[in-house]
């Protein structure tokens, strides 16, 4: 899910590309406590094309991760990566192309800390997903706006339930359980719905929906093979700016 931003798009690129960032510290040599050393780390960072709307990845059920946690355990690093690149606040497995239930998070929780957003992070494996009503009435254009990176650039109000919970485990097997409301709620819809192969856009009504159809139309996108890659080109929700 993409973090409000400004709505700026620029187009899709199809180019992934692999950052290593050094890091350097200084430590004590414990056989020279007197002399220090400098010790340089090179730490893997990988960045991942995410899918446009219209490959079938994103439009099919995931299956559910059931191989040891230690083989996903780069795919979850790598998500990561390319959440925190592209200032998304969730990322499905699916985005990124892997047919797999599980997605990553970094999100403000307005409701749990009103003042200042505290961010929640984590990753949910497998996940399970509880909400309160839906709402019946028209989404409004001021609360519910909703964007996604996969349909990068765009916002649409959608309605959504105000309370979620997600249960699920984490990269270590551990038992996870997360809830939330507000914006945080939303947050965990939109990512449980990319694993069960829908997206945002196919919850909007009325007049959004038509809307989107046009963007995505006119943008060329609903086909297979789209993607971007974030860091290769300007943010296309404006964080940038």
């Amino acid at each position: 899910m993409a973090a409000p931003g400004q709505g700026s798009r620029p187009g899709a690129s199809q180019v992934s590309h692999t950052t290593r960032a050094e890091v350097t510290y200084t430590t004590a040599d414990h056989r020279s406590p007197v002399t220090p050393q400098t010790t340089t780390i090179l730490c893997r960072m990988a960045i991942l094309p995410i899918v446009i709307v219209g490959d079938p990845v994103l439009h099919q059920p995931t299956q559910p991760v059931t191989q040891p946690l230690s083989e996903i355990a780069e795919l979850v690093g790598d998500m990561y990566d390319t959440m925190d690149a592209a200032n998304g606040v969730g990322l499905a497995a699916n985005q990124v192309g892997v047919a797999l239930r599980l997605f990553v998070y970094d999100c403000p929780d307005y409701d749990a800390d009103p003042k200042d957003g505290a961010r929640r992070r984590g990753e949910v494996i497998n996940p399970v997903l509880e909400t309160s009503e839906i709402p019946e009435t028209m989404p409004d254009p001021d609360d519910d706006e909703e964007g996604c990176l996969s349909v990068p650039g765009e916002q649409f109000p959608t309605g959504r339930a105000n309370w979620a919970k997600v249960t699920g485990v984490d990269r270590n097997g551990d038992p996870v359980t997360i809830e939330g409301t507000g914006f945080f709620a939303r947050m965990l819809q939109h990512e449980v719905g990319h694993l069960d192969g829908f997206l945002y856009t196919d919850m909007l009504i009325g007049r959004y929906k038509r809307a989107a159809k046009k963007i995505i139309k006119r943008s060329g996108w609903g086909v297979p093979g789209l993607d971007w890659t974030p860091g290769t080109v300007e943010d296309p929700f404006g964080h940038d700016e």
